[in-house]
């Protein structure tokens, strides 16, 4: 008598083709997170095209035009040396998340890296790669931002290289985390068995797990990437003027609250609420999508 077996068959890989349709599917579970994508894509066509369509030059000044409160002609008004607000805002966008976007991709990939790693390995890797760690983490982090920027000059580059230093930590302590929960399960086991190598076992099978949480990070981090850099140029260590920048544009238009004009440090102020509120928003969409046990 032959005994049938029924076997379960291997979830097989979802093809690129249902990753639209996954993405698809996550907004319309959170309407919150369709919300958030919609934002974002109105931020990031604002950085790709802003600056060609905005009405004015954000670098034109006039001294006739100076001070005037929003209008039709000026839906931001102008600042006190005759720009018009809504269009240094508009161009601001692209150079603010461009330090954001590139400042944490590096962080991203470092701490990664050094992460997936540490957990990995453990020894004498993981507890050098935690004093390290250890010793970035002991300082302020806005604090240690204005050193390297203070030391290496106000540059764009150096803020982007500041704020990849202060953000490496938390990717590095994150992945470390899961990769040390996962190099001695099940399915590692069997990679293992089936004569992958350790580079092959960790890059396709435990790091693409440990991807949801670290894209809950990455939101955040953009948002405080951009309030990073705003802060530096508010106190005179980031961009420098005339370039225009949300940090920059609150730091003059603060100087004309008590006198009345508002709009100045008030709309550069909302854009930055906005953005930080976008990037805080996406992180659980970010997760739903990218989380292999939610793709059916």
């Amino acid at each position: 008598m032959t005994e049938l077996t029924s076997v379960t068959p291997a979830a097989a890989p979802v093809p690129r083709s249902a990753l639209p349709a996954h993405m698809l599917y996550v907004c319309r579970e959170n309407p919150v997170t369709a919300m958030a994508f919609v934002m974002f894509a109105f931020f990031l066509l604002s950085a790709l095209i802003g600056p060609y369509v905005v009405p004015y030059d954000p670098l034109a000044t006039s001294s006739a035009k100076a001070l005037h409160p929003p209008s039709l002609a000026h839906p931001f008004g102008t600042d006190n040396l005759g720009r018009d607000v809504f269009s240094r805002v508009i161009v601001a966008t692209r150079l603010d998340l461009v330090i954001s976007i590139v400042a944490v991709a590096i962080s991203f990939v470092i701490g990664s890296v050094l992460g997936a790693i540490s957990g990995y390995r453990g020894g004498w890797v993981d507890g050098a790669l935690n004093r390290i760690l250890d010793t970035i983490m002991a300082f302020p982090l806005f604090v240690l931002a204005m050193g390297i920027v203070a030391a290496l000059g106000n540059s764009v580059a150096n803020i982007i290289l500041a704020t990849a230093v202060i953000n490496i930590p938390f990717y590095a302590r994150l992945v470390r985390a899961e990769v040390s929960i996962r190099r001695d399960a099940g399915f590692t086991l069997a990679a293992r068995l089936a004569g992958n190598s350790d580079f092959r076992v960790l890059a396709f099978h435990i790091f693409p797990n440990s991807l949801p949480p670290m894209m809950v990070q990455v939101s955040l981090n953009l948002g405080w990437a951009i309030l990073n850099a705003a802060g530096l140029s508010f106190i005179g260590l980031g961009v420098r003027p005339p370039t225009p920048e949300w940090g920059i544009m609150v730091a003059e238009g603060a100087n004309y609250i008590i006198s009345g004009e508002w709009w100045m440090a008030l709309f550069p102020g909302l854009w930055l609420l906005l953005a930080v509120f976008t990037f805080n928003l996406l992180g659980d969409g970010l997760r739903d999508i990218v989380d292999p046990r939610r793709r059916t």
